[in-house]
């Protein structure tokens, strides 16, 4: 996601890029400014190996579940059969050979050229899509590198250009981040949907001035530095002791309270529930006791 502020920097617990061990480089080339390259390797941002993952079992035999695939009327087919197919209608596909993606396989240019630069909140965040941090590939290209990034650091700008990258073709946004440099993947216009037709039915009566006063007075108590830490995957967490306990043989108890939910029912009016918002978080102040109203 893209950061507003001019001169974004890394969370104090991440390692400068140079500095980065275990990330394995999934591109390497060359930045390129006019006429200066700086040798560079991209390594993915994101550690996706958190997030936990099932297998389907046979609940018999404990078996591990296999895929075979098969043609209808045809029964098992091989996989030298097997070609790509573009479905054009209903039953109809026009047949992609290997051959054929040959002739549109796009040149890794291995160039990340800057074409032009931005301010950092000029572009909708909707576009932005993976992060990789941008590591300098040799000791000599350590100086381009940081006067890029501070150049780019001290002018609020970002650097927009385009890449091939494993036979497809990205636009990159480049930024300083931390002691380095990021880049983010941004979508093309023709992946992005247009939002008027989700929101053609919100309704554009202006909100009351009690309600739209309370309701920036809450947000400016809460208003702080974000910091991710604060933030856990409590639904993985749980996951992940429900597949310890069950590994040891052990019994799982539900902790959670027998009336948690009991309030989901109640409807509370917005005005008193902005009110109790605002008390709540006061220093000091305890919230009133919730009213319970009939539905």
């Amino acid at each position: 996601m893209v950061a507003s502020a001019k001169n974004r920097r890394a969370p104090a617990r991440s390692e400068p890029p140079s500095k980065i061990t275990g990330g394995r480089s999934l591109w390497t080339g060359q930045l390129r400014l006019a006429l200066v390259t700086i040798p560079v390797q991209l390594v993915s941002a994101i550690a996706s190996g958190e997030r936990l993952s099932f297998h389907q079992i046979d609940a018999k035999s404990h078996k591990r579940i296999r895929y075979e695939k098969i043609a209808p009327g045809v029964g098992r087919v091989d996989a030298d059969d097997i070609v790509k197919g573009f479905e054009l209608s209903k039953g109809n596909y026009v047949l992609i050979t290997d051959e054929d993606l040959d002739q549109v396989k796009l040149e890794a240019k291995r160039t990340i050229d800057l074409v032009q630069f931005v301010d950092h909140c000029e572009i909708d965040p909707i576009y932005f899509d993976k992060p990789y941090f941008v590591v300098a590939n040799d000791k000599l290209a350590n100086e381009a590198y940081a006067v890029l990034r501070e150049a780019m650091r001290a002018t609020g700008k970002m650097g927009i250009g385009q890449f091939v990258m494993r036979g497809r073709e990205y636009i990159a946004a480049l930024k300083p981040y931390g002691d380095g440099l990021l880049l983010e993947t941004l979508r093309f216009a023709d992946e992005v949907r247009t939002a008027t037709p989700f929101f053609r039915d919100v309704d554009e009566t202006a909100p009351a001035p009690e309600l739209l006063d309370m309701a920036r007075d809450l947000i400016k108590r809460k208003t702080k530095a974000f910091d991710a830490n604060l933030f856990h995957d409590h639904y993985t967490e749980a996951l992940r002791a429900l597949i310890e306990a069950k590994a040891k043989n052990k019994v799982v108890v539900d902790e959670a309270p027998a009336d948690a939910g009991g309030e989901r029912g109640n409807v509370i009016d917005l005005v008193e529930a902005l009110r109790q918002s605002v008390r709540a978080s006061q220093p000091g102040e305890a919230p009133p006791a919730k009213k319970k109203r009939a539905k």
